[in-house]
């Protein structure tokens, strides 16, 4: 699969292929659209989450437990 991009503005719902893609798109193509208008207020705002608090493991108390090798095995 190759992959193109380019800008174009729709017109009644058509998307034209630039001239110079047309002769390199032969079959069926995968099309994914990126509205480039700027967000309206209102809509659902993005989770300010940081990506190191992403890749954090999940965390436990152990204070005051008793680990058991061959009980844990056993199970």
């Amino acid at each position: 699969m190759e992959a193109y991009e380019f800008f174009a503005m729709p017109e009644n719902g058509i998307i034209v292929i630039p001239e110079q893609y047309r002769k390199k798109v032969t079959s069926g193509v995968k099309v994914i659209l990126l509205d480039k208008s700027p967000r309206k207020a209102g809509k659902r705002k993005a989770q300010n989450t940081k990506k190191s608090d992403m890749l954090l493991a999940p965390t436990a108390k152990t204070i005051g437990w008793k680990f058991d090798r061959e009980e844990a095995n056993a199970r």
